[in-house]
């Protein structure tokens, strides 16, 4: 049995898959960016047109200290953010002195069946110019009006209050409604996103 190879040059040569072939990748829907706002809203693009949808959160920074970075879901265009979410989160951690690690469960960021925001973040981002928060937020098949609508997230933090280190968030759930999600909200759990980038993206 012949083994086949490629390289670099061979690679770069292709311009289209055969017939059956096909992989998946992402388009950018939307990008926006804060600049002291209450909250970002994305209440144009979440159709029908992808199955799943990917947040990308780059270098979101708060006004208060101490906040923490959430989103809601809305069946109306964003007249409400109020569906029922049920979730589990959990942490892990390392500070920069090395005197502690861990990883646990985290009660507080958690949903059970709560209609109000989802944390995506715990225990606060630093507002300082050396603090902020990245991650990743998925929402899967959002315009399905069969099944509920599962997420998950994982986020990366890089200080928190006084023990500097690295946070890393995992959440995930589902907002128990099978009416279309069409639009998502981000906003800190208090004052405004001061700085930073979400993008928008369906996955074909």
């Amino acid at each position: 049995m012949s083994i086949n190879v490629c390289n670099d040059r061979s690679m770069a040569s292709i311009t289209s898959f055969p017939s059956g072939v096909s992989g998946s990748s992402l388009v950018l829907i939307s990008t926006q960016t804060a600049s002291s706002s209450a909250n970002i809203n994305f209440t144009s693009g979440i159709d029908s047109t992808y199955k799943e949808y990917i947040f990308k959160f780059i270098d979101i920074h708060p006004q208060n200290e101490e906040a923490n970075f959430t989103f809601n879901l809305s069946v109306d265009g964003g007249s409400n953010y109020n569906v029922a979410k049920t979730s589990t989160f959990f942490r892990a951690f390392h500070l920069e002195d090395d005197s502690s690690q861990n990883l646990y469960y985290t009660n507080g960021g958690d949903l059970a069946q709560g209609t109000g925001v989802q944390n995506l973040t715990h225990d606060g981002i630093g507002n300082g110019n050396d603090e902020c928060f990245a991650g990743t937020l998925h929402l899967f098949d959002p315009s399905s009006t069969t099944f509920v609508k599962h997420y998950m997230s994982s986020a990366s933090v890089n200080a928190y209050q006084v023990n500097y280190g690295i946070y890393n968030t995992y959440c995930a759930g589902y907002g128990n409604t099978t009416s279309a999600i069409d639009a998502i909200q981000f906003k800190m759990s208090s004052g405004n996103i001061d700085t930073g980038t979400i993008k928008m993206y369906g996955v074909v």
